[in-house]
């Protein structure tokens, strides 16, 4: 008797164990949590208004006497014709040519519209036209080979893929673009080692290249403050703030040093 007893009272707390385990085991309804807010789009640059925009121009010289330019030895290609001086360092009474001028910074989140023409590359007596080039990201390049002889085109980019091209005498131009914001990327032709240039892709049409004359104009520019980058292949980088006002006509000169 005493045995059917321990073994009922045993069965009993066995089952009370049961219900007291289901009891705890029984998930409290979660508590309903706000929704997340999806984060704020950042507002759009306001579009330029051309009655307000401000241009920004001058001139860039070289302190001191400039090294006469290094001669060329072409010989090594019969169909190779004209000047034969390096463009490495050209400067004429004093104003330095093939200085890359760019907004690098004041432009905050305005996005521009590539222009539709591309920009021009030529080959002609074995030396490339021009020696600084410039080109929004993405904007097509239009490479021609105005040379009796065959090229490789070459550019050597850090940001940008790099490609190798032959380009035959008269053959149709090529068409490239890049993706990257990139100053001063090197292109040579493995054929001509003395050819040599700088494509500068930017992410707005805000740049220039100073001429023979050393002068530069960069033109459409809404009102604002913005750093200049002046950028030489032999000379290095110089950068100018400037502080443009609605409509204005700002004189910005510079000057490398060797």
């Amino acid at each position: 008797m005493k045995n059917k007893t321990f073994m009922t009272n045993s069965v009993l707390l066995i089952l009370a164990g049961i219900f007291s385990f289901a009891g705890c085991g029984k998930k409290e309804p979660a508590e309903e949590q706000p929704a997340a807010s999806s984060p704020a789009a950042a507002p759009a640059a306001a579009a330029i208004d051309p009655a307000t925009a401000a241009t920004v121009s001058g001139t860039v010289k070289f302190e001191g006497v400039a090294p006469k330019p290094a001669k060329i030895d072409m010989s090594q290609d019969a169909n190779c014709k004209g000047s034969n001086t390096a463009e490495n360092l050209v400067v004429a009474g004093g104003d330095l040519a093939n200085v890359f001028v760019y907004v690098k910074e004041g432009l905050g989140n305005r996005t521009f519209a590539l222009p539709n023409d591309p920009v021009v590359l030529d080959q002609s007596g074995c030396k490339y036209h021009p020696h600084v080039l410039g080109v929004m990201a993405g904007q097509s390049v239009k490479i021609e080979n105005s040379d009796p002889t065959t090229h490789n085109i070459h550019p050597t980019p850090k940001d940008n893929r790099e490609w190798n091209e032959s380009q035959a005498p008269q053959a149709p131009a090529l068409e490239k673009s890049f993706a990257r914001e990139e100053i001063m990327l090197p292109v040579k032709c493995n054929q001509h080692p003395w050819m040599r240039m700088f494509i500068n892709v930017t992410k707005s049409p805000f740049y220039a290249v100073t001429g023979s004359d050393g002068k530069f104009e960069i033109k459409g520019l809404p009102p604002g403050e913005y750093t200049l980058a002046f950028v030489h292949e032999k000379l290095g980088e110089q950068d100018q703030k400037v502080t443009l006002s609605a409509k204005e006509s700002k004189t910005l000169n510079l000057s490398f040093k060797p």
